[in-house]
């Protein structure tokens, strides 16, 4: 009889990747079809979006946005998953991803509002199919999995994806959720963003096992690890996962390998109580926009022409969207009451009176 060890479990689970640190191709064969459009589309949504997390982190500073959680570094991650997706498929994110939602149709005004906390935030454009960016960590694994379930019993050739960090796979919502998903065989993929830190704990006491992915064995689900600065092997990957679920094969944990440069969120971490520099000057080595670039220009596909229009449209589209972000309504409490329930129950139209009474005033 053949005993499987722990050891030969996580064998399975080395890091999948395209690009190497220098832009080289070191798996000609994983290579995805993608056109040279296609590609340089790919970097200008990482170049305007690594723009758009500076101007947000100073918006921030300046007291002229809410809560934000800086994504720099996580660009390869975020958007070369979002880029495997199609338009009905449906997005559940964690606080962090905001740029996934802006590219799959959310107005960038709007997710300023969501950032001051403004009930306009979450009043999405009617066809456009994601949730409201939780906050509760990593409770929208179990939404996902119910969200899956439905696409499957209304025969929707679509899929649900979210994603979490390494410290939402300690949450046991986690485990709830891919369990559920796993049992039903729905269309859902959960992508762990293993940044190392979670907000400050690092991976290695969050949990004994080598990797995140080794964890959907457990869920009877397909895992994998993925190298989360190589923006071709998120987007391989993902597009596999996406390929699988509609075929009926079930869902699929994937674990990128990435980092976040910066803070967990400007509300006052200080990532260099918990990190060393030498750390941080390993993973910029690996930052996806350098890799990426390289690659490309290797390809005669990107100049620092092209870099610079992006960066001169990203902050032009920011400063519209923050402008039309003033301009929203400010939020009354009768306002918020009123899109609470269809019928209100009677304490909240005692509320909605009193109140409605105040602002008569």
């Amino acid at each position: 009889m053949t005993t499987r060890t722990l050891e030969s479990v996580e064998e399975k689970f080395e890091t999948f990747q395209i690009l190497n640190e220098e832009g080289e191709v070191v798996n000609e064969a994983a290579m995805p079809e993608l056109s040279d459009e296609q590609l340089q589309e790919l970097m200008k949504r990482m170049v305007y979006t690594r723009i758009w997390d500076q101007r947000a982190i100073s918006l921030n500073r300046q007291g002229r946005l809410g809560f934000y959680a800086p994504v720099a570094g996580q660009e390869a991650s975020m958007l070369g998953s979002q880029f495997a997706l199609d338009k009905e498929d449906w997005i559940l994110p964690g606080y962090r991803d905001i740029p996934q939602i802006v590219f799959h149709g959310l107005p960038l005004h709007q997710a300023f509002l969501w950032s001051r906390g403004h009930m306009g935030g979450g009043q999405f454009p009617e066809g456009l199919n994601i949730v409201v960016p939780q906050i509760i960590i990593g409770a929208q694994i179990i939404q996902t999995a119910g969200v899956a379930l439905g696409l499957k019993r209304k025969a929707k050739n679509n899929v649900a994806i979210t994603y979490t960090g390494d410290g939402g796979s300690s949450q046991g919502d986690f485990y709830e959720g891919m369990n559920f998903a796993g049992a039903y065989n729905v269309p859902a993929i959960f992508i762990v963003q293993n940044n190392r830190f979670a907000i400050s704990v690092p991976v290695e006491k969050q949990s004994a096992a080598k990797t995140i992915a080794q964890k959907a064995t457990a869920a009877g689900i397909e895992g994998i690890q993925v190298d989360g600065m190589d923006v071709l092997a998120v987007y391989a990957v993902t597009k596999q996962a996406r390929d699988r679920a509609l075929n009926g094969e079930g869902p699929t944990l994937i674990e990128t390998m990435t980092y976040r440069y910066g803070p967990h969120t400007m509300a006052g971490d200080d990532p260099t109580r918990y990190r060393t520099s030498d750390l941080d000057d390993e993973w910029t080595k690996k930052d996806p926009l350098i890799r990426f670039r390289k690659f490309l220009e290797g390809k005669k596909l990107w100049s620092e022409e092209q870099e610079n229009e992006v960066v001169e449209k990203a902050k032009e589209d920011i400063k519209a969207a923050i402008k039309e972000a003033d301009n929203a309504p400010k939020q009354k409490v009768t306002d918020i009451i009123g899109v609470m329930f269809e019928e209100l129950p009677v304490n909240l139209r005692e509320q909605m009176e009193e109140y409605t009474a105040k602002e008569s005033k």
